[in-house]
């Protein structure tokens, strides 16, 4: 049992949570992150490591109530516990001198983009941070980020904060102004994020996306967080979360983020309305496969025609 020593909402469905965990406070680097059972029959889900403290012996989660398990995590409070942490997971983030970094966090993605802003600026680059989000509630982590960054530029969609816009839009002004962008980070929406990249491919900016949206149980056995990136597949949670911007298949990601979706809505809907059991423990067994089950795979050939075979390098399927 992982005790939880301090829990608060930072904005409206996302709460902030300090857990302990030594051993992986100890470990972790900026971009790994975590899977977490709240109880022994429950969901394992994958949540990036927002901050940590080796001394103080825990780890800090950023949770976003989107389905039935996050929406229970979210119930919390501090003095309870919840049933076990595995990690530090996933690909630490690169982190190197490049000059000029952009960090850009959409929404919840500032909680993934906040530790890898602040190990580019501990590493020297000059950190510019974009945070965008619908509104000013939706905001978070900007009292962080701007604790890091050399600039901050605040955007939302209603002009509540900041800037009316998007993201794409502070990116594009930093471009034209001729300013020299050596490195770019953006994590958020999916759409979001191809967004960025269609906007620094024509300038071959070195550009880096957080595929975790994508990610199921975060050890790669599940298939479920299979991307294509560069023409070949690998699996976002073992040979990422982190990848090549520019080489991503946003058109496949997007499809196969979105095959979870009306399985999740189920879910979320039976636990809010007490249907069954409403702790959110619920029948033995995860489901969740049954319900997808029948659903084609976006990256799976037509029916009748064989797969192609996997290149030499490929995962096995």
């Amino acid at each position: 049992m992982h005790r939880i020593i301090e829990a608060r909402f930072l904005a409206p469905d996302v709460k902030w949570f300090r857990i302990e965990a030594p051993s992986i406070a100890r470990k972790r680097k900026a971009g790994q992150f975590v899977i977490v059972r709240v109880h022994e029959r429950g969901e394992r889900i994958p949540l990036t490591i927002a901050d940590a403290d080796p001394a103080g012996q825990w780890v800090a989660l950023i949770v976003q109530g989107v389905g039935k398990t996050t929406h229970l995590l979210n119930t919390l409070q501090a003095g309870d516990a919840v049933c076990d942490i595995v990690g530090p997971l996933g690909r630490p983030s690169e982190i190197d001198l490049y000059g000029t970094a952009v960090v850009i966090g959409g929404g919840l993605g500032a909680a993934i983009a906040y530790p890898t802003a602040r190990a580019l600026k501990d590493a020297g680059n000059r950190v510019i941070a974009i945070l965008g989000a619908r509104s000013k509630s939706l905001i978070i982590l900007e009292r962080e980020m701007r604790a890091i960054s050399d600039e901050l530029m605040l955007i939302t969609d209603d002009g509540t904060s900041g800037v009316r816009g998007f993201v794409t839009d502070a990116l594009r002004q930093l471009i034209e102004s001729g300013r020299p962008l050596d490195y770019v980070l953006a994590i958020g929406p999916i759409p979001m994020m191809r967004a960025v990249a269609d906007t620094t491919r024509p300038r071959g900016i070195r550009t880096v996306v957080s595929l975790n949206p994508i990610m199921v149980d975060g050890t790669g056995m599940c298939g479920g967080c299979r991307v294509v990136v560069g023409g070949r597949s690998q699996f976002a949670c073992v040979d990422g979360p982190e990848f090549d911007a520019h080489q991503v298949d946003f058109g496949l990601l997007a499809a196969r983020n979105a095959m979870y979706r009306e399985a999740e809505k189920t879910a979320l809907d039976r636990f809010v309305s007490g249907e069954g059991d409403p702790h959110g423990i619920g029948e033995p067994g995860c489901r969740l496969a049954d319900a997808v089950s029948s659903r084609p795979d976006p990256g799976a050939a037509p029916p009748g025609r064989p797969a192609p075979a996997p290149a030499a390098s490929d995962p096995p399927p």
